[in-house]
């Protein structure tokens, strides 16, 4: 069900400081009944469950002025009351307690994904945690990093056709990657070896990143080492990988999830528009890149991004780091914005916590 904008106005700004405790309690139980059910909830079960003694009538009242400050709504289908997307981020800014992630849950996540990084590549290890979200969620797992921050092992280039070679990139965690290069005309025969033992010699542990500043700062010293055609091939080999348009990678996991507990028809709808948006993969890594902005966790909520605008979804997302403490990468969940926040943002932090670690320590 899509929710009004989650725009605030000034008004609504003032209201939501002046809530009262009974104003809150009854706003609090509306959201963690939506929470849990996605239904709306009357002032005649709000008055069986509010720890206080409260007349149906005066519960209305109270909901007459929750909906004037925009923390809740009437869907047209129900007398009942549920939150707005302001009144979800209300909710989850100022209210949620949020858990914490017991000792068994810490143990299983540490070692789903060591065994997934030990001996395999540290995609295995992503595609692991985007699995893992998506089943503790009950939404799509994703994870989204940026190949060229992978630590290299070797780099070689392999002749296809006189005008075109293949950059092989293997990384210290098994991953190898292939690119494709248009070669300077008049290259000698050798000059595809001579470029590769080049950057060999400086490559190890270094990112591909790293390794085009370090060629850069020391032009001088390519040049005097390499004819000009064969340094004008280590430029071109870097700028091929590092600058490459699809250096950023999205693993989707658990998209199978959102169709279960489906309410009605127009969910149906809400959930195949949020298809077509994890379809749309710069979009999805667009989002999820703004996550790499803070520190710890980040709610993205239905409107407050154009990518849910339509599907009215909800993203939980953290960043995760290498040995150097940049940020490499984020993970999360995506699902409808009744996802269980209190829960699953923990989990979001610690799962991003354990792969920071398993980089760190290179496994």
């Amino acid at each position: 069900m899509n929710m009004p904008s989650s725009s605030v106005t000034p008004h609504e700004t003032r209201a939501i400081a002046e809530l009262n405790d009974r104003s809150r309690e009854i706003f609090r139980q509306i959201v963690e009944s939506y929470l849990m059910t996605g239904e709306p909830v009357g002032s005649r079960n709000l008055s069986r469950i509010l720890p206080m003694a409260l007349s149906p009538a005066s519960i209305r009242n109270v909901m007459a002025d929750l909906e004037a400050a925009g923390l809740i709504f009437a869907p047209h289908t129900s007398a009942g009351r549920l939150p707005t997307e302001t009144g979800l981020r209300f909710f989850v800014d100022a209210m949620m307690e949020i858990g914490d992630v017991s000792t068994e849950e810490r143990a299983r996540i540490e070692a789903q994904m060591r065994a997934a990084a030990s001996g395999h590549t540290m995609e295995t290890a992503l595609a692991e945690a985007s699995t893992l979200l998506s089943g503790v969620s009950r939404g799509a797992g994703v994870v989204v990093t940026t190949k060229s921050n992978a630590r290299l092992k070797h780099i070689e280039f392999v002749r296809l056709d006189p005008a075109r070679a293949l950059v092989v990139l293997v990384g210290e965690d098994g991953s190898v990657e292939n690119r494709l290069l248009d070669l300077p005309a008049g290259l000698p025969a050798g000059a595809l070896i001579e470029a590769g033992n080049f950057l060999n010699a400086r490559i190890r542990g270094k990112t591909l990143a790293d390794l085009k500043q370090q060629v850069a700062e020391r032009r001088s010293d390519m040049e005097r080492q390499l004819d000009a055609l064969t340094a004008k091939l280590v430029e071109a080999g870097l700028a091929t990988t590092v600058g490459s348009a699809d250096s950023r990678q999205l693993i989707v996991r658990g998209q199978a999830n959102l169709l279960e507990d489906l309410k009605a028809a127009e969910d149906l709808e809400r959930i195949r528009l949020l298809f077509s948006d994890l379809e749309t993969q710069t979009d999805v890594i667009d989002l999820l890149t703004r996550a790499e902005g803070g520190e710890g966790v980040r709610i993205f909520i239905g409107s407050e991004n154009k990518l849910f605008s339509l599907s009215g979804s909800s993203l939980i997302a953290a960043p995760f780091r290498d040995a150097s403490q940049k940020i490499v990468g984020v993970l999360g969940v995506i699902g409808p914005t009744r996802l269980n926040y209190a829960r699953i943002v923990p989990m979001v932090d610690y799962t991003a916590r354990v792969i920071s670690r398993i980089l760190e320590q290179g496994r």
